[in-house]
């Protein structure tokens, strides 16, 4: 499946954002530094490495994914304005990307305004990222988004309160957190105290303030990875094919809970008018975030009517579908629209992954042949696995492993994706 001429939209002129030309024809090694080094910035890091640019890869504890692969490995208190400006002065980068959440702003801040390195995502995008009340705000009130309607509380009383305006039933999330993590459904008002003890007990940052949805029946959940350049001819976003995904459950023999799974497929198929709207929806939010890159932009469908809900500003579990189902993945893509480098968004065979959660005390299932278990799951037709065998110390649950398989539908897919999963189930 070809790219078409409305995946690759110009943006409008009197968009507010500065946005410098990439510096290119520049002699001797760029380098990118990225800070953060999970498994996802351990694909970033290759991905930049292709193109001939060092990667320094930092982290605050040592023997992190991406030290296996980067150039140089460096250990260090992201989250220290202080030390974080000293290291970058000290390694003097061409690019900083920032690829984990909790990053001093401060210092990106001060690094970008000195104008000599560059900065990805844009510090207002990183601050944004961790933050749901100024994201939504930025979204609905300052750029007229849909979205579905939300309120906003600072104690167990203001949420009784909301709850008691907007009626049942309510979703209630940390204002920062991992997709998922520490939500509830409220569906009556004793649900209300221990879905703000959940909320806040979650939250990826010291915050006592929670927001709340109504909710919106839906189709399904799309992400849209949108790629922001800027070239000769000013900025331009891309799009590619719509992402559908969904968390699930993993079930064991006996019908328990056995563990997380983050399922997505490509191409997810769209009404016309439901792909304009997502793709207007998706420029006008990254255009307003600035940079280069990729964004996840997270968007809610029912029939021709799409609502905001969330971005990214940096590849994400679901966009580890095209991994398979594209010709560049979302990290060949992200580390081409930072280097000012031509991007692509063909995608050359429908997809699916599961990506496989377990909380930090996961431990290797004992007696299992690990041969064994990869030989079962990879007996599936047109499936690949990636174990993540080092734990990412940053994430209260762990990626074990991505289960990927192509098929001639997305739903053929899916169900060879969803055998692999079965099969590595056996190894935790």
């Amino acid at each position: 499946m070809s790219d078409t001429p409305d995946n690759d939209t110009p943006v409008d002129p009197d968009d507010p954002v500065t946005d410098p030309e990439p510096v290119a024809g520049t002699t001797g090694t760029c380098s990118v530094m990225l800070l953060g080094s999970g498994e996802l910035s351990r694909e970033l890091a290759l991905a930049f490495q292709r193109l001939g640019t060092e990667v320094i890869a930092v982290d605050r504890y040592a023997d992190a994914p991406a030290h296996g692969v980067a150039d140089r490995p460096i250990v260090a208190k992201m989250n220290d304005a202080e030390a974080l400006t000293a290291l970058i002065e000290k390694e003097n980068p061409r690019y900083v990307v920032a690829e984990a959440g909790l990053i001093a702003a401060d210092a990106l801040i001060a690094v970008a305004e000195g104008g000599a390195i560059e900065v990805f995502p844009t510090p207002r995008s990183t601050r944004l990222s961790l933050d749901r009340e100024g994201l939504r705000r930025l979204a609905s009130d300052e750029l007229g988004l849909p979205t579905a309607p939300f309120w906003f509380a600072g104690s167990t009383e203001e949420l009784a309160a909301v709850a008691q305006h907007a009626g049942f039933p309510l979703v209630v999330k940390p204002v920062a957190s991992a997709p998922g993590e520490g939500e509830s459904v409220l569906v009556r008002p004793a649900d209300v105290a221990p879905a703000w003890q959940r909320a806040v007990a979650a939250g990826r940052i010291p915050h006592n303030r929670v927001m709340v949805e109504s909710v919106v029946e839906v189709d399904f959940e799309v992400t849209l990875l949108t790629i922001r350049t800027v070239g000769p001819t000013g900025p331009a976003v891309h799009f590619c094919e719509p992402i559908g995904h969904r968390a699930r459950k993993e079930q064991n023999g006996l019908g328990q809970a056995d563990g997380d799974a983050l399922e997505s497929w490509q191409p997810q198929a769209l009404a016309p008018a439901a792909l304009d709207a997502a793709k207007s929806i998706a420029a006008r939010i990254v255009n307003s975030l600035g940079g280069r890159g990729v964004f996840g932009v997270e968007l809610l469908v029912r029939g021709d009517e799409v609502y905001f809900d969330n971005v990214r500003p940096r590849p994400h579990d679901s966009g580890l579908v095209t991994l398979r189902s594209q010709r560049l993945s979302e990290f060949e893509l992200h580390a081409r629209a930072i280097l000012g480098l031509p991007v692509d968004t063909i995608m050359i065979s429908p997809a699916a992954a599961e990506v496989v959660y377990a909380g930090a005390e996961a431990k290797p299932a004992a007696g299992q042949d690990l041969q064994a278990v990869l030989a079962e799951a990879l007996a599936v037709a047109e499936s690949d696995v990636a174990l993540f065998s080092r734990p990412d110390e940053t994430e209260p649950r762990r990626r074990l492993a991505v289960a990927l398989a192509t098929a001639p539908d997305p739903i053929v897919a899916r169900d060879r994706a969803r055998r692999v999963t079965v099969a590595l189930r056996r190894l935790w």
